[in-house]
């Protein structure tokens, strides 16, 4: 059961891409994040998804950090993000210790993530929740956008 909106965001670190820590609470305050699981590195949907973030200002709102997840690890993720381009950091999430925290683990294949999305705002408290259903489908970004216009 994917984690409530208006529930405190669980804190968490995790590694980027360049073995740098990103700590969820040091944007508290300051930025909105929002946290894109996503299943795999290098799958169709999944790159067409993150491309289109980098590519197209899908997520341009202000003092907004956006992340994707994965249980990729970092050094797929670097790979990942150069060769596609990808302008946001990749965060390793292996044992999807923080996954399940948040209530996003597949039940069907319980080694990924749910094609999801959470946004934390500068509270710290769960604002906006989407999980896409149906693992294959990209989601969609209109409801994610309008959550983060309420949040200016």
């Amino acid at each position: 059961m994917p984690i409530d909106v208006g529930t405190t965001a669980p804190d968490f670190t995790l590694k980027t891409q360049d073995e740098k820590e990103f700590k969820l609470s040091d944007h508290k305050g300051k930025n909105t994040v929002v946290l894109m699981w996503y299943p795999l590195d290098w799958s169709p949907t999944c790159e067409g998804e993150l491309c289109k973030i980098s590519k197209e200002p899908v997520l341009d709102h202000p003092n907004t950090v956006v992340v994707g997840i994965s249980r990729d690890s970092t050094w797929s993720h670097k790979a990942f993000k150069k060769e596609r381009g990808i302008k946001y950091d990749l965060l390793a999430d292996p044992m999807l210790d923080v996954t399940k925290q948040y209530g996003l683990q597949h039940p069907k294949v319980a080694f990924i993530s749910h094609r999801a999305t959470v946004v934390v705002d500068k509270t710290g408290k769960v604002a906006f929740v989407q999980v896409q259903e149906k693992t294959p489908e990209a989601r969609d970004f209109t409801q994610l956008q309008d959550a983060l216009k309420q949040l200016k």
